[in-house]
């Protein structure tokens, strides 16, 4: 899977505005994507309704453009002067922060739409999701664990999957919310890591930060936690091989990970970060062995 886009579309008329919603980047759609099927699937015993996965998948496009816009124009200031966001649409001056949250408000009506076909539980839950959607990108500035909140938006999506397809919210739905959280936790602090001096240098703040020289030791650590929950909710919810095997397989990579970030150099952080797309991807094809295996 290619994560930057290099196509005509982004360099014409409405290049500005998709390179805005990070269309040209699209591993934030994946890492969104495979926990909301995660729940959205396990919600529907293997078969969830075609119109949910429709909903939730379009949904998943609308609000990550969405989390990338607000981004943009929370970050408005910071961005020309860290060399991987210089050239940014609001940075560059190819747009105007107005016109951003415009484009931000229109993409939110969108979803609203899509959320409005579910059913009164999922919509009443839309709205704090919204909330968080429009304040994580703020968190950085008071608090050095923003990677916590975004874990805590991305995750929404699981417990609002469950409620669409189910009509309630289960105990699997709150397990797998929360273990994407530490999932989030891991490969943002990947990213961080990746920023950290530019970071430093215009006083944004991030688990890297406060992490310092104990960023790797405690990254292996939330691994560790990150697959024991795994476990523990396959031996609760889930007790099939195929579950497990894709656990595995998902420590497997895990480990690559903590190899390829071992000394800290920001384009190896950058690559672990990206490969987090077939964590995602094989942890949802042994839970969806695992619900249509006998």
């Amino acid at each position: 899977m290619e994560f930057r886009l290099t196509t005509r579309v982004f360099s014409g008329p409405a290049g500005p505005w998709l390179r805005l919603m990070r269309f040209d980047r699209p591993i934030g759609i994946a890492l969104l994507l495979w926990p909301t099927w995660w729940g959205l699937f396990m919600a529907g015993n293997g078969k969830p309704g075609l119109g949910n996965i429709v909903i939730f998948t379009l949904g998943v496009v609308v609000m990550r453009a969405a989390g990338c816009v607000i981004n943009d124009f929370a970050d408005r200031e910071l961005d020309p002067h860290v060399a991987r966001t210089e050239s940014r649409p609001l940075a560059a001056g190819e747009l105007r922060p107005a016109q951003a949250l415009k484009l931000f408000l229109v993409l939110l009506t969108v979803a609203f739409g899509l959320v409005l076909m579910t059913n009164p539980l999922t919509v009443m839950m839309a709205f704090f999701g919204a909330l968080l959607a429009g304040t994580y990108p703020f968190f950085k500035r008071f608090t050095h664990l923003p990677q916590v909140a975004l874990g805590t938006a991305f995750a929404w999506a699981i417990p609002m999957a469950f409620a669409a397809e189910t009509g309630n919210v289960p105990e699997p739905a709150w397990w797998l919310f929360a273990l994407n959280i530490v999932w989030v936790l891991i490969y943002d602090t990947e990213y961080a890591m990746a920023d950290r001096e530019d970071d430093l240098k215009v006083g944004v703040r991030s688990t890297a930060i406060l992490f310092g020289r104990l960023d790797v030791p405690i990254i292996a650590a939330l691994m560790g936690l990150f697959v024991a929950g795994l476990v523990i909710f396959g031996l609760r919810f889930m007790p099939h091989p195929a579950w497990f095997a894709g656990v595995a397989i998902a420590f497997g990579l895990l480990q690559h990970q903590l190899w390829r970030i071992r000394n800290r150099e920001p384009e190896a952080c950058f690559k672990a970060f990206l490969s987090n797309h077939w964590v995602g991807f094989t942890l949802f094809a042994g839970l969806l062995a695992s619900l249509l295996m006998p």
